[in-house]
């Protein structure tokens, strides 16, 4: 084999990839800036969150070669507010599902996100929901304004493992804001994203080109579901076992 060919392409996706990534700081900041604008002017989040999924994200994902494939989203009935639980792969998750996801949708976010330029402005403006996880007392508070914003007809999702997984191997999820749903009485939508980790891995920026899929699965009734710690675990554990089998399942 011609080792000049390898270095070769290792010095031509290093090109790609710094590219990408100032491609992707300029595009995110002008899209912010715009939406920022937007909502200044009408006072109206959906389409903020409009503008995201339907000229931020898809730039984003054509910048990495990732193409999209989305499937069960037609089996859900979107006028119904709703908890999205997914595993999380990757950076672009949010992208895949911005895209994926036909309403507008909210993010549950760590909490320093809120001191990044321009996308913690966003975030806030949009109405997302932080979690401090240094903070024991705040989980209580973060629950409630979950429930609230799901009563208010919103669709929220969040990456219940805590952190991206870095092999794939989906972490059990943490039952806390699943309680959120409950006190809301909406389902909790377990969605599974393939792929993502492949085309941007973990650390850095790495780009390659790939498929993503994110597949929706079955909604989980939290009706009956009862309190309580334990009840709302069964409901994460429950969402977990969804999540591994989308991930699992052949086509």
């Amino acid at each position: 084999m011609d080792v000049a060919e390898p270095a070769a392409q290792r010095l031509a996706w290093g090109l790609h990839n710094a590219l990408g990534f100032v491609f992707m700081v300029a595009w995110t900041v002008g899209w912010i800036c715009l939406a920022l604008l937007l909502l200044l002017v009408t006072r109206r989040r959906d389409l903020a969150l409009r503008m995201a999924a339907r000229c931020w994200a898809p730039a984003l994902l054509a910048g990495t070669a990732a193409r999209l494939v989305v499937e069960g989203a037609d089996a859900i009935d979107w006028s119904r507010p709703r908890l999205l639980v997914s595993n999380h792969q990757s950076i672009i998750d949010i992208c895949a599902l911005f895209r994926a996801v036909p309403v507008p949708l909210h993010f549950l976010l760590k909490r320093e996100m809120t001191r990044v330029p321009f996308v913690g402005w966003y975030a806030r403006a949009c109405g997302m929901l932080f979690i401090e996880r240094d903070n024991p007392r705040a989980g209580a508070r973060l629950r409630r304004e979950a429930a609230a914003l799901l009563r208010e007809g919103s669709t929220l999702c969040l990456f219940p493992e805590g952190t991206r997984s870095r092999t794939g191997v989906v972490a059990p999820f943490k039952g806390g804001t699943f309680q959120s749903a409950i006190d809301a009485g909406v389902d909790v939508l377990p969605v599974a994203i393939d792929g993502a980790g492949a085309v941007l891995p973990a650390g850095g920026f790495r780009a390659r080109p790939g498929v993503i899929r994110v597949r929706f699965g079955t909604p989980l009734p939290t009706s009956g579901c009862g309190s309580g710690a334990g009840a709302r675990q069964a409901l994460a554990d429950a969402a977990h076992a969804s999540v591994v089998a989308l991930l699992r399942r052949q086509d």
